[in-house]
C-alpha cells in the first residue's frame, strides 16, 4: 500500500469568516471530525494559534499518533505537515473560497503514506472505509458543524 488520500469539496451556507473561525481552531477539531480522538498543542504562534500539535487518530485498525505542523493563511488556507509520528508521511489542507451570498466553498485535501507496517493492515474494504472517513467525510462534517450547529 502506498499513498492514501484524496480531495473532497462542498458548499457551505455560512460566510467565509465564520467557516475560517472553525477551521483555524484546530484544537476543537475532535469535536466534529470523525476518527480524530485528540489534539494537544505543543507550540503556539504569536497570535496564540496552535502551530505544532500532537494528534491521535482512530483509523479502525489501530490508533496512530502524529505531530503535525500547521501553517495558517487566513482566511483561505490551513495546511499541515507531519513532523514525526506513526505514519511515514502526512500532508493536508483546508482551502476555503468565498462564493458570495454568505456561502463558502470548502475543499479538504489529504495525502498520506501509512508506511509498510500500517499499510499492510489497510487493504481492500478497510482502505476504502478509512479513505471515506479521513477524506470524503471531512467537508460534510464541516458543513454539519456550520449549518447544524454541532
Amino acid at each position: 500500500m502506498g499513498h492514501m488520500g484524496g480531495t473532497a469539496s462542498m458548499e457551505i451556507d455560512a460566510p467565509l469568516e465564520d467557516v475560517w473561525a472553525v477551521v483555524e481552531d484546530v484544537l476543537e477539531a475532535p469535536q466534529w471530525q470523525g476518527g480524530l480522538v485528540s489534539m494537544s498543542a505543543l507550540e503556539h504562534d504569536s497570535e496564540g494559534r496552535a502551530t505544532l500539535v500532537e494528534t491521535e487518530n482512530d483509523i479502525k485498525v489501530r490508533h496512530v499518533k502524529t505531530q503535525v505542523r500547521f501553517r495558517y493563511e487566513p482566511p483561505v488556507r490551513l495546511a499541515w505537515t507531519q513532523e514525526k509520528g506513526d505514519l511515514k508521511s502526512v500532508e493536508g489542507a483546508w482551502e476555503l473560497e468565498d462564493l458570495g451570498d454568505g456561502r463558502t466553498g470548502a475543499t479538504y485535501t489529504l495525502d498520506s503514506d501509512p508506511g509498510r507496517i500500517i499499510g499492510m493492515l489497510i487493504r481492500g474494504p478497510v482502505e476504502s472505509m478509512i479513505r471515506s472517513m479521513l477524506v470524503s467525510a471531512r467537508p460534510g462534517e464541516l458543513k454539519k458543524r456550520m449549518e447544524g450547529g454541532t
